[in-house]
């Protein structure tokens, strides 16, 4: 079949490559769009697989949220450089990476979410996909973490999801006032989300430590507990625990107070920062968080 400026066209419009890439595609294949579509994938394939060592700096995170939703999920897609964390293509595959995640709690690892449909995408796989990404755009990404969480969850990105990301799991309240949350998740760093998260023994020989001092004081045994209550509150908010941090948005309260006003439990939360694998939370990490 002669290779004419429409079929060139046509599969320009399908793949999103340059003209003079279609034209060899189509030559290669008698002029069949399918098999030169194909072929396309697999010469992708090849130069991926040589730049595969290069080193992915940069990327953004994929979000997957709602306070309705059984299941929420947020996946680190990185790349080599800024400018490919702001394409459209890219932005819309950390986003399905996200959705397959939650959706599927058996797609732990980036294997087993690559093998599955793309939510945007009929009738191509996660890595199909990606394939025809990296055939537009010429540079190699690859997925970092993946956490699920078996709750309706918030969340926030720091810097259009260029920076940072937080995922916060609650009860009750509404959409603004967790994000709200996740904002200052994402800029106080709290470490667990409430003071039950610490270990046990931690938190009692604290308290009995603070118990002692104010007795040593000579203070009368009547106020002992108020005050060790008051500087155990300090003591909790220098452990970052969330609930009991002050609010960055109203200094007059604490986290705490401000989500019981809402009629909100904070469950757990994941604050990620871009590339740093150790920047974990409460219950983070590259598996469901909600078991």
């Amino acid at each position: 079949m002669a290779v004419t400026a429409a079929l060139v066209k046509e599969l320009r419009d399908k793949t999103g490559l340059p003209m003079m890439d279609c034209k060899k595609a189509l030559t290669e294949c008698d002029g069949d769009t399918q098999a030169a579509i194909n072929w396309l994938r697999d010469r992708g394939a090849e130069i991926f697989e040589k730049r595969s060592g290069r080193t992915t700096d940069f990327g953004r995170f994929g979000q997957y949220l709602g306070l309705d939703k059984d299941a929420c999920a947020m996946v680190e897609l990185k790349c080599e450089s800024a400018p490919v964390t702001t394409h459209e293509d890219f932005i819309q595959y950390a986003d399905d990476l996200a959705q397959a995640a939650a959706e599927n709690p058996s797609a732990t690892d980036a294997d087993a979410l690559l093998a599955l449909p793309c939510p945007s995408k009929d009738g191509l796989t996660l890595a199909e996909v990606k394939d025809e990404i990296f055939n537009r755009i010429r540079e190699v990404f690859n997925i970092g973490r993946i956490v699920r969480i078996e709750n309706g969850c918030a969340g926030y990105v720091h810097n259009a999801g260029t920076i940072s990301g937080v995922i916060l799991a609650v009860e009750g309240g509404d959409e603004e006032s967790a994000r709200d949350i996740c904002m200052h998740i994402a800029a106080m760093r709290p470490t667990v989300a409430k003071a039950d998260d610490l270990p046990q023994e931690v938190v009692d020989a604290e308290r009995q430590s603070l118990r002692d001092a104010a007795l040593a004081e000579g203070k009368p045994e009547n106020i002992v507990d108020q005050m060790v209550a008051g500087r155990m509150r300090n003591f909790l908010e220098s452990q970052g625990v969330l609930s009991e941090q002050t609010y960055v948005k109203d200094d007059t309260q604490s986290v705490g107070k401000f989500a019981a006003s809402k009629e909100m439990k904070l469950l757990q939360f994941v604050r990620w920062e871009l590339g740093d694998d150790a920047e974990e939370s409460s219950s983070a990490g590259s598996e469901d968080a909600g078991e």
